[in-house]
Order: C-alpha cells, then sequence, then structure tokens
C-alpha cells in the first residue's frame, strides 16, 4: 500500500490544486509536508502567514485568510512555485461566517488558475473537521493520514520508555497495551503514556483505563455520538450459538488483524442483526464490544439531523471520521430502518436522509480501518433494498423468538443474576416448555416480576410456581405481534438471511 508521502507526491506531480488531508495531528502533517517539498512552503494559520524560507511575512493582516485570498486573486505570482498550507481554516468554511460562500468561491478561482496552468502552486488544507462546501467538491481531493499499526506504538511506548529510562513492558502486556492505543495519534499515545508515568512511575496493564478515558472524552465531546459502558459478556446471552460462533471468530480477527491481514484475511465490515424488540439484538451489540475487547459507540440518526443545508451531511462525515480516529471499535447503529425512513421520497427530509444513505453505503463499502458496525434493526423488510445486497455487511442475521433450549438459558440467567441462592428450587425446563412465543425480554420482565412479588409477599424463595403465576399474567410477544412476525419470518426466508439460533 502506497504510503501518504507517496500519495502527496503523485497528486501534486499532477497538478491536483487543493489536497485536504484530515488530521488532529497538525505538528506531524507539518513534518510530511516538509518531506514531500520541492519548493517554499508558506502557511497561513491563526497567528498570521509565514514563509518557510523568510520567516513571518505577516503576522497581523495576515490573519484575514480571506483578505489573504483577495490578495492572491490579484497578485498570484506571489504564489507561483510554492505550496500553500492552511492550517484549520474551518471557520472561514462554516455557516457561523457570514461570507463562507464567498469565501469559497474565491478559493475556487484560485484552484481553477492552477488547473489551467496559470499557477504552479499545490494549495494543502489541515483540518480534522472541514465542512466542504459545494463550490469546491470538484477541486478538493482528500487524504487521511494512515493509522499507526500495533508495530508500530509498540515502538513508541518502547522508545518512551527508554527515554524515560523506565522498564519497558514485556511482550505481552506491550501487545495489549499498544492494541488499546490504536487509533490514537502519536502525540496522544505520548501525553497518556507520560500521566501514566506520572500516577505511579510505570507504564502497565493498570494505565488501560488511561486509554478508555482517552477515547470516552473523544466521544463525549463530540456531541453527535455517545460511548455505551459495556459490562455484558457472553454468558448473558441465551441461546443464539450461530450468531454467538461468528462473533468470536471475527474478535480473533480484530484482536490479531496485522497477522490476520499478512495471511490475507479481509478487513471485516460489519454485521447486520434482524429481529423482533427484546430478542438480543442490543444485547449482541454490547457482547460483540466485549469479545472485542474495543469501545462500544452508538451512532443516535437523530443527533445527526441538522437544520442548514448540508449540515446532516456534515455531521455524517463527523461522526464517521469520529469513529475512524478511535478504531478499532464498534459502530452500533441501532434500528437501522429508522435511521433510513423516506429513502428516495420526494421533499427536503428526503433527499437529504437518500444522501445520507448513499454517503453511509459508499464509506461502508470503502472503509479501510477496523471500524466494525452492529446494526440492528427490528423491520428489516422496510429497509432499502441496497443496504441488504449481498457484500454491504459481512453476514446478515435474523433473531427469531428463542426455541425451548434458549428459554430455558434465558430463564436460568436472569434468576441467577438476581436470585442466585434459588436456583435449585426452580424448574426451568418446565418454564422454558410453557413460555413458547416469549422474547427474551418478555421473560426478563416475568423473572423481574415474580421476585418483586415474592419480596413484596415476604417469600423466604422465589418459586417455579410463583414464576408461572407471573408468565400466565403476561401476555407474549407472538401473542401481540403475531401478522408482524408472520411477514418478518417470510421476509427472512425469502432473503436467505442466516438464523442467529442452531
Amino acid at each position: 500500500m502506497e504510503t501518504l508521502i507517496e500519495r502527496i507526491k503523485q497528486y501534486m506531480d499532477a497538478g491536483f490544486p487543493i489536497l485536504y488531508l484530515k488530521t488532529f495531528n497538525t505538528e506531524k502533517c507539518r513534518q510530511i509536508i516538509d518531506q514531500v517539498a520541492d519548493r517554499r512552503i508558506l502557511t497561513w494559520n491563526v497567528e498570521g502567514l509565514f514563509d518557510s524560507k523568510e520567516g513571518i511575512v505577516s503576522e497581523v493582516t495576515g490573519r484575514d485568510l480571506e483578505l489573504q485570498l483577495e490578495n492572491w486573486l490579484h497578485d498570484f505570482a506571489v504564489l507561483n512555485q510554492k505550496i500553500l498550507v492552511l492550517e484549520n481554516p474551518d471557520f472561514y468554511f462554516s455557516k457561523d461566517y457570514p461570507n463562507h460562500r464567498i469565501f469559497a468561491l474565491k478559493l475556487k478561482k484560485l484552484a481553477e488558475k492552477i488547473l489551467r496552468g496559470e499557477l504552479d502552486c499545490t494549495i494543502i488544507i489541515l483540518s480534522s473537521q472541514l465542512p466542504i462546501p459545494i463550490e469546491l467538491e470538484h477541486y478538493i481531493t482528500l487524504l487521511t493520514m494512515d493509522a499507526l499499526s500495533t508495530d508500530e506504538i509498540e515502538s513508541i511506548i518502547t522508545e518512551f520508555c527508554q527515554e524515560q529510562a523506565v522498564p519497558s513492558p514485556l511482550p505481552k502486556v506491550l501487545r495489549t497495551l499498544a492494541e488499546a492505543f490504536r487509533g490514537l495519534p502519536e502525540y496522544e499515545i505520548q501525553s497518556i503514556l507520560a500521566l501514566a508515568l506520572s500516577n505511579d512511575g510505570d507504564i502497565d496493564l493498570s494505565d488501560l483505563h488511561l486509554i478508555a478515558e482517552q477515547k470516552a472524552q473523544m466521544i463525549q465531546k463530540s456531541g453527535i455520538l455517545e460511548m455505551v459502558s459495556v459490562k455484558e459478556s457472553i454468558d448473558d446471552i441465551g441461546g443464539l450459538e450461530n450468531l454467538k460462533k461468528w462473533l468470536k471468530q471475527k474478535a480473533k480477527i480484530v484482536k490479531n488483524f496485522d497477522e490476520a491481514k499478512q495471511y490475507g484475511v479481509d478487513l471485516p465490515k460489519g454485521v447486520l442483526i434482524a429481529g423482533l424488540p427484546g430478542c438480543g439484538k442490543s444485547l449482541n451489540a454490547k457482547v460483540a464490544a466485549t469479545l472485542f475487547g474495543v469501545p462500544l459507540i452508538r451512532m443516535d440518526m437523530g443527533r445527526l439531523m441538522g437544520k442548514y443545508v448540508g449540515e446532516s451531511e456534515q455531521n455524517m462525515r463527523r461522526a464517521i471520521a469520529l469513529a475512524e480516529a478511535i478504531s478499532p471499535c464498534i459502530l452500533w447503529i441501532d434500528e437501522i430502518e429508522k435511521a433510513f425512513a423516506g429513502i428516495g421520497n420526494g421533499g427536503g427530509s428526503g433527499e437529504v436522509t437518500t444522501r445520507l444513505f448513499g454517503y453511509f453505503l459508499t464509506w461502508l463499502q470503502e472503509k479501510q480501518n477496523l471500524t466494525f458496525v452492529v446494526a440492528t434493526a427490528n423491520q428489516i423488510n422496510r429497509m432499502p433494498a441496497e443496504l441488504l445486497r449481498k457484500g454491504r455487511f459481512d453476514e446478515i442475521f435474523y433473531v427469531d423468538l428463542p426455541n425451548e433450549e434458549e428459554r430455558r438459558k434465558i430463564f436460568e440467567i436472569h434468576v441467577k443474576k438476581r436470585r442466585p441462592q434459588d436456583l435449585n428450587n426452580i424448574d426451568f425446563s418446565q418454564l422454558a416448555r410453557r413460555s413458547n412465543g416469549y422474547s427474551g425480554a418478555d421473560i426478563e420482565g416475568v423473572v423481574k416480576m415474580a421476585i418483586e412479588e415474592g419480596f413484596v409477599q415476604d417469600k423466604p424463595h422465589i418459586s417455579t410456581e410463583g414464576i408461572l403465576t407471573v408468565l400466565n399474567d403476561t401476555p407474549s410477544l407472538k401473542t401481540t405481534m403475531s401478522k408482524a412476525i408472520d411477514e418478518l419470518t417470510k421476509f427472512y426466508k425469502e432473503n436467505k438471511f442466516r438464523n442467529a439460533s442452531r
């Protein structure tokens, strides 16, 4: 695979006018640009305008980037045979800047001069979340920095320990720390290592919580994604053996992806889990995060929808970029059919949803990082057919109502969680036989109510009879949603989705 430096050189040699380097690490990008530069570099940032050869060109007036653009358009020869670097010019592109459209059009005119051969210059924009205006979409080439590999992170940790004269972690601990650091840039890794060292004078597995906290902060500050706390384990799932086996296989690939990639294994994309409410779809998303040993990030489409033209699309780009920045992670899209309702409908909202859907599909197809998507759907028959095509996800599973053996396990799980001392008092096989048509959530609700009633009635133990009494008073999901269940079951079979159960 070509390095970022090689790609930048190729685009510069080919005369591409504007390169947008998406990054949180401006200093690292400066170093990369210095390596590729065969000419003088002119850099604009909030402090002013700087020339790599002459130093400060304009510290005061140079801060006004729109004014600088105006000057360059009238005297563009000053940019000839130079690289123009714009560091974090986000404000000038945002709706908060009154002249954002005029600014974009001025930059477009400069790009056109480069394309026509009137100006020998490459413009490089450095930003973490630049809202690309429609006027510039055809002139900007997006580049992203390659994420650090596990081996590279191990080297960073080892070098840090050598510089600080502290023992380097043992190989197994070093690998675990490096995998936890994946997705973070070098400067953040260095900062966390320094914090860990100041805490207890050592670098070891006790520092894993610092890494998790840093990733959680990145998510919380965004306001568009949510970091979900995960305590669930695979033992919390009753049944669904096919899905659990599949997730275990993917977990091994994600945890050892450098080796898997060398072996020829493709990058995992994700899984779509369909089924009725209360059948364990969300639980599987949480268990997947535990198995993979990565953060669980929930994307709420409601948070992405903006009131301004283009704002929703920009929020989608930002959310995905943020998930990629902390990968490896699981990106959980709950009830995905609601997120993309209205595809193909007329009107403004339908058009926005269609564009969001198109962007999501393209990203899912082309993504080159360990952002593993877990999408769940209650009404998969209402989803766009394009999302169900072979190859969009690694696999599509459907979660049916639990069979008798699964119901027995679910009853046992929930009693064990709340009243382990009563496990020997209860006939779980009888409960399983009597609960046909009940979902996992139904069963959990029955157990919780039986325990509550046992407490209120001052009973020393809960019993099979007590649970059956509550069960008989609780309608099953199959009773309340009979028609919907039949329709969905038919849809699953027609589309040959894989059963999550054996």
